[in-house]
């Protein structure tokens, strides 16, 4: 059986560089088998972020790819502090939001973006926890998805 690692190298995906935080918080703390992860946006290769609000500026199949790409996000940031994907044993809870216009009602959908990716790296009996997916009226930076997350480590 592949590793998370390996797992992830197979979807030929590429980590953007973790993000440093602009506030007072830590992207990450380990509390004794759990991984919590501050709430993350979707930083792309060059460090600049996706910007628009779904359901206006980005579709609904682009917010699914900004969702994606905080997940990789998220991913980076595991990466830069545990060194490894396989020293996370699985995904407990994800926390979706939804930068939308106040008529869009497809929140999970769009958080399927990071969902599908994890359950790729983990997979689907590790890589899908529960899950709360719901919109708000805007985001930090007027960035599309924010997401935080809940692992359990090895």
């Amino acid at each position: 059986m592949a590793t998370p690692d390996e797992n992830f190298a197979q979807t030929g995906l590429r980590l953007p560089p973790a993000p440093t935080p602009l506030g007072v918080y830590k992207p990450c703390l380990v509390d004794g088998k759990y991984l919590y992860v501050s709430g993350h946006g979707p930083v792309q290769d060059d460090k600049s972020l996706i910007i628009g609000r779904i359901g206006d500026a980005i579709d609904q199949e682009g917010g699914k790819l900004a969702a994606r790409q905080v997940g990789l996000t998220i991913l980076s940031t595991i990466m830069a502090n545990l060194g490894s994907l396989n020293k996370v044993k699985r995904v407990i809870k994800v926390l979706g939001m939804v930068n939308c216009t106040p008529d869009f009602e497809k929140h999970p959908y769009i958080i399927n973006g990071c969902s599908e990716l994890f359950a790729q790296v983990w997979g689907t009996e590790n890589g899908i926890g529960v899950r709360s997916a719901v919109g708000f009226g805007s985001l930090p930076d007027n960035i599309p998805v924010e997401i935080e997350a809940l692992f359990e480590l090895e």
